[in-house]
């Protein structure tokens, strides 16, 4: 551990140390002559296993101190630690366990960013530290991002017999060290959890940065560029001369890229020249395809470096991050699309993909050129560019365009600019926005709305401010409004804080609320509230509580249940209980808030309840209350006591599983196989009604309308093919679902495939900028029977949509390249997918695109396959379960 004046939070790291589960270990500080209280910290805390060394003169980096340690240690193993980092509890047992395991000369784990202000963290380049052994660095040249000595695990004798120090006369020697050390390891290890914590001190906090901080000192981009030189030399001297490009890509992804994000947006022209001036001469030696796979943004910003001007080079650094706008000009040249109003291969911005993209997702610039305030009243200058021409001619005849600032909408009239763009002037009474009765203190980021009147589909882009402009101070309504940039591309942000002065007896009863509120919002007291109701109110036996997904929508069997019932005009009233807001609920439809008091009370008061996951499950059904559990698909899945959160030896989860399933009093079933695998995996003993699913009967009928509604929604254009990409979620993880490389399936099916992504509703996946022209995010859509019937070919795994989606005919195709990990680590199957899947089971995406360019061959080649899927999981669907389940559940011979 090396540490220079850093005394309080070197003691926290020595404690992260000194609490790993591994006990047999020795800590190593290095006091680099700070000139604070670091040597009584260390002897303050007073355990055997810390050694102590504090060298005469500080050495101004971090090498010379690493190598003092180096030079001491006597264990087998060893690691470094900043003293201003921590490791989380298991990281020396679990990297110790993986380099025996597997025999590597180091292992590698995840580093996290925490950033202290507000306690978050963020994982670095995750993708990347995928758990596997690898033999030597050319078998994954893209582990030259990896450049950090401090997440990993060495063992002591190879650094000896490789002779590696560290560079004492550079910054960033940790750089030439991880190069050095790439090329001598033999074989290494590579893990995914996280192992170290790398905190980020907020900046003008007691706390001194990091070095790698100060990306507005030229002088430490002059050592970033010395040391990028040193490790080209080494590859080359070491006979790795083939992966200069793997490592110069390095430099343009990540050591570049921290001064474009954070130095270059606000600062002068001054020292923007001086930034070319040292990066300049280094970029002309790196290989052309050091490009290859680069962010086209990172290109045009080092092709503006070398020939453009300071400003440009501005404008496109502010595109990097945040909502990454779009370029104030653009020009579409033999089918390319390039930054700013010169074709030239180095603004070459086409992979972006933004001038393809459809209306709703389509990018302005919205720029405040100046800014008044004056009492309660906020004045704003805003020239809209539209480098894409989405919109034409007539911006007044063909868009509706306002200001949101939260519930506030206010107008705007654009007006053509002969210097290029439209220009917009505003006057917003800060008093009118809708705020909390008692004040409020947070803050709102307002957004420009164009809204396309012939379809109402819109576009939502932020507004920009010079990241370097100063905040404005505004009082309105007894609040202080602060508006300033925010971020490295300076998005406006309004920051509300409340500056009134309740009264006494109204903060009290404020105080006195909240308490309350926070004691009889408990689900301890519902519940026992709740055991008392349903022995004291009597059952309405017209009231149905309908609840589907768990509250997320008006979607499943319940929705088609209660639309025969609504059809018929049965005498029952509903009422649907929601989690998420109102989306897709039909006019007339009573909702009420999930686990509200509301809740408790139709819970307690209603004849009827209608299921498709498990309601309430703590909740005792009230005698005489009758239970539909329609559940919510069918498949290769395991479920109930067969699922790894309930095959476990823990009883208390399975007990309370049986008593939920007790309540059931009817359990609708799509079919045999069904049956034969559900019931007696949930231990459920009751009436089975085998009519099929509600929810397949719009599916077997077919809804031409609806497709063509959805593909509008959706702007998916004429003649174009739709795949419905539907994955099932992972139990391991989250964001894990989404296995096909999207960017791949862009490159090669654009034009004549639109994708509608549909993931779990438990994940949430942002679909990236550059594929949007091509994938349509719909994870947020109520109803996956649209998109089933807008669609003309599923992509799936092991989701359960397959079933429901085989009641249509249309061809499917299943890529597992989990499958071994998913069957035997993860879920668990009760069906070998690859022997019975209707369509063919793919393992990488270039398997998909080569069927999905073949599809009509490929359809043909699994029609028996496809026939005898639908027999065993689609025989009972007929197009009238809905009625049969109604007749069964509410009619006079149930």
């Amino acid at each position: 551990m090396i540490s220079y004046n850093d005394a309080e939070r070197l003691v926290r790291a020595v404690r992260s140390v000194l609490a790993q589960t591994l006990r047999a270990l020795e800590v190593i500080v290095v006091d680099d002559a700070s000139t604070d209280g670091t040597a009584d910290a260390i002897a303050a805390i007073d355990d055997p296993r810390v050694r102590y060394v504090r060298r005469r003169a500080n050495s101004g980096g971090c090498g010379a101190p690493r190598n003092d340690g180096l030079s001491r240690i006597r264990a087998p193993y060893v690691m470094f630690l900043d003293s201003d980092d921590e490791l989380p509890r298991h990281a020396c047992k679990s990297l110790l366990a993986e380099i025996e395991r597997t025999g590597a000369d180091f292992v590698t784990g995840q580093l996290a960013r925490l950033y202290e202000e507000n306690g978050r963290t963020r994982r670095y380049y995750p993708e990347l530290y995928r758990r596997r052994v690898v033999h030597g660095v050319r078998e994954d040249p893209e582990m030259f991002l990896d450049c950090f000595s401090t997440n990993k695990l060495y063992r002591a004798a190879f650094l000896r017999r490789e002779g590696l120090w560290f560079r004492e006369d550079l910054r960033y020697e940790d750089h030439l060290w991880s190069t050095r050390l790439l090329c001598a390891a033999r074989r290494f290890a590579v893990v995914p959890w996280v192992v170290y914590l790398w905190h980020r001190a907020p900046e003008g906090g007691p706390y001194r940065v990091s070095i790698s901080r100060g990306v507005r000192d030229l002088g430490n981009l002059a050592d970033r560029v010395r040391m990028a030189r040193l490790c080209d030399r080494h590859l080359v001297a070491a006979g790795f001369a083939d992966l200069l490009a793997a490592r110069q890509r390095r430099f343009l992804r990540q050591d570049l890229r921290v001064y474009l994000n954070e130095a270059v947006p606000v600062a002068p022209v001054s020292w923007i020249e001086g930034l070319q001036r040292i990066v300049r001469p280094y970029l002309a030696e790196i290989r052309p395809e050091a490009y290859e796979g680069i962010d086209p943004l990172i290109r045009v910003c080092c092709h503006l470096v070398a020939t453009g001007t300071p400003e440009e080079l501005r404008e496109a650094a502010r595109s990097l991050t945040g909502p990454r706008v779009p370029p104030r000009h653009a020009v579409r040249v033999g089918g390319r699309t390039y930054w700013g109003t010169v074709p030239e291969p180095g603004r070459d911005i086409t992979a972006c993909r933004m001038a393809e993209l459809p209306f709703s997702a389509a990018r302005l610039r919205h720029e405040i050129e100046r800014v008044t305030a004056a009492g309660g009243r906020l004045g704003l200058v805003v020239r809209t560019y539209d480098p894409f021409g989405v919109l034409g001619d007539g911006v007044g005849e063909r868009f509706d365009v306002h200001l949101r600032v939260r519930g506030l909408r206010v107008p705007l009239a654009p007006e053509r600019h002969p210097d290029g763009g439209y220009l917009s002037r505003v006057e917003l009474d800060l008093a009118e926005v809708p705020l909390p009765r008692h004040g409020f203190t947070g803050h709102c980021v307002p957004r420009v709305v164009v809204t396309r009147r012939a379809d109402g589909h819109a576009t939502r882009d932020v507004l920009l401010l010079p990241p370097a402009a100063d905040p404005a101070v505004l009082h309105a309504a007894s609040h202080e409004v602060t508006v300033r940039p925010e971020g490295h591309a300076g998005v406006l942000r309004l920051d509300w804080r409340y500056a009134g002065r309740p009264h006494r007896m109204h903060r009290l009863r404020r105080r006195v609320t909240a308490a309350l509120v926070r004691r009889l919002g408990s689900g301890e007291v519902k519940l026992a509230a709740y055991k008392v109701l349903i022995h004291v109110v009597p059952r309405r036996r017209d009231l149905v509580l309908f609840e589907a997904d768990c509250g997320r929508g008006y979607t499943g069997n319940p929705r088609y249940i209660h639309e025969e019932i609504r059809r018929r005009g049965l005498p029952l009233r509903a009422v649907w209980s929601t989690s998420r807001g109102r989306r897709g609920f039909p006019d007339g439809v009573t909702l009420v808030r999930r686990w509200s008091w509301r809740y408790v009370w139709t819970l307690a008061r209603a004849a009827y309840w209608v299921d498709s996951h498990n309601l309430a499950p703590a909740f005792p059904k009230p005698r005489g209350t009758r239970y539909l559990q329609t559940w919510h698909g069918q498949g290769i899945k395991t479920i109930g006591f067969d699922a790894p959160e309930l095959r476990g030896d823990f009883e208390e989860p399975r007990r309370r599983w049986r008593a939920a399933v007790a309540r059931w009093d009817a359990l609708v079933s799509p079919g045999a196989e069904f049956e034969r695998l559900f019931v007696p995996s949930n231990g459920y003993t009751g009436p089975v009604l085998r009519y099929g699913s509600p929810r397949c009967d719009v599916l077997v009928r077919g809804d031409a309308e609806t497709a063509r509604r959805v593909r509008a929604e959706l702007e998916i254009p004429d003649g174009v093919r739709v795949l419905l990409y539907a994955p099932t979620y992972r139990d391991a993880g989250k964001g894990r679902s989404v296995r096909a490389d999207l960017r791949m399936m862009a490159e090669a099916l654009a034009g004549e495939w639109v994708l509608i992504l549909r993931p779990h509703p438990t994940e949430r996946y942002t679909v990236p900028q550059e594929v949007r022209h091509f994938v349509r995010p719909a994870g947020g859509h109520p109803e996956i029977n649209d998109l089933i019937l807008a669609s003309d070919a599923l992509l799936t795994d092991y989701s359960s949509v397959m079933c429901d989606y085989a009641v249509t005919g249309k061809p499917m195709l299943f890529l597992i390249d989990d499958w071994e990990e998913y069957r035997r680590t993860e879920r668990g199957v009760y069906h070998d997918l690859p022997a019975i899947a209707p369509g063919p089971c793919l393992y990488t995406t270039e398997e998909v695109i080569d069927a999905l360019r073949d599809l009509e061959a490929v359809s043909a080649a699994y029609a028996a396959r496809y026939a005898e899927f639908r027999r065993t999981w689609c025989a009972d669907e007929k197009g009238d379960a809905a009625a049969r389940v109604v007749d069964a559940f509410f009619g006079e011979g149930r």
